[in-house]
């Protein structure tokens, strides 16, 4: 944002208005008419325009357009059938890292609903970093999903991975993922936005928050009815935890983009004993619901052991978003 300022005016004053409404400014570019450039700082508060030009000397205001309009024009509230997220109280997205069997599927779908989550995640395709590694059991699980879902009246959430699977996948999906490792995968993102339906965006593990914005903008240009943003963690230096999770960034795309954000505590950490707290921190950041992989068997899991959560440790977190102590 570029601020013209009077060559009347007093560019201190003027400037120490601006950083009384937190706009911090580059020092000044003086045209030839006399009239000074401010440019604004992307670490400024986003402010009204209108406290901007009641700022006295302040004389036009530039802004560049957006590289994302589509997602700027979204909105918080992501519609999930007769569901919404992003609305009211913050939900709950849960399951296991991947679908394991029929009978698997639908104990925990079973537990979770006793329990008042609505929103049923699961792998059936799962990308792994080693090709040796369980990849999941494919097109069956979406069907034993689906299945256990509507059993216990509620939504799927599952990841899609190649654009021959969408067809599949949306048939039984409610709410089509993107994982981390396809953020980048356009070709994918517009097919994916051609089902119409909701999409979970999951956030690359080296992306910055406009590169997430603009795979967004994919999704939403191709037709997709709306897209949550999942922080999910980020590559770093440090091998204390599996990623490190962004909160700065759930804040900022909710609170200054207001954009439903969900986050997960799993990936971001690789450990349980770690996902409560950070669920908490979460939903204090203003995330609009988070996603947590739950197993009841968390020693047999056939993938993402160490990060899947048993159902009874799960109090505490829906106590928070309950608004509750926990």
């Amino acid at each position: 944002m570029i601020i013209t300022v009077s060559r009347a005016a007093d560019l201190g004053q003027v400037r120490k208005a601006l950083a009384g409404i937190g706009l911090w400014v580059s020092p000044p570019e003086r045209r030839e008419d006399g009239e000074a450039l401010l440019v604004v700082q992307s670490s400024s508060t986003q402010v009204d325009v209108e406290q901007i030009r009641a700022v006295q000397g302040v004389v036009s205001i530039s802004r560049p357009d957006s590289t994302h309009p589509r997602v700027d024009a979204q909105g918080p509230v992501a519609q999930v059938g007769k569901n919404s997220i992003g609305r009211e109280a913050p939900v709950l997205i849960a399951g296991p890292c991947s679908v394991e069997s029929r009978e698997q599927i639908l104990r925990i779908a079973t537990t979770l609903r006793e329990r008042g989550v609505l929103y049923l995640r699961g792998g059936a395709f799962k990308p792994r970093s080693s090709p040796y590694a369980f990849q999941g059991k494919g097109s069956e699980a979406l069907g034993w999903m689906r299945d256990a879902a509507d059993a216990c009246g509620q939504s799927v959430i599952t990841e899609v991975l190649s654009e021959h699977d969408v067809a599949a996948v949306a048939e039984h999906a409610d709410v089509l993922q993107i994982g981390s490792r396809n953020m980048h995968n356009y070709a994918l993102l517009k097919s994916v936005g051609k089902t119409s339906r909701p999409v979970l965006l999951k956030r690359s593990m080296s992306a910055t928050v406009e590169e997430w914005l603009l795979a967004g903008e994919y999704l939403l240009s191709s037709g997709a009815g709306s897209v949550m943003f999942c922080e999910r963690g980020v590559r770093t230096f440090d091998e204390s935890t599996r990623n490190l999770l962004d909160l700065g960034a759930v804040a900022l795309l909710s609170h200054v983009h207001k954009l439903p954000v969900i986050v997960d505590p799993s990936h971001a950490t690789g450990r349980r004993d770690l996902i409560v707290p950070l669920a908490r921190a979460a939903l204090a950041a203003g995330a609009a619901g988070v996603m947590i992989e739950v197993h009841d068997k968390p020693e047999q899991a056939e993938s993402d052991a160490p990060q899947a959560l048993h159902p009874d440790a799960l109090g505490p977190v829906l106590q928070a978003l309950r608004g509750g102590d926990a």
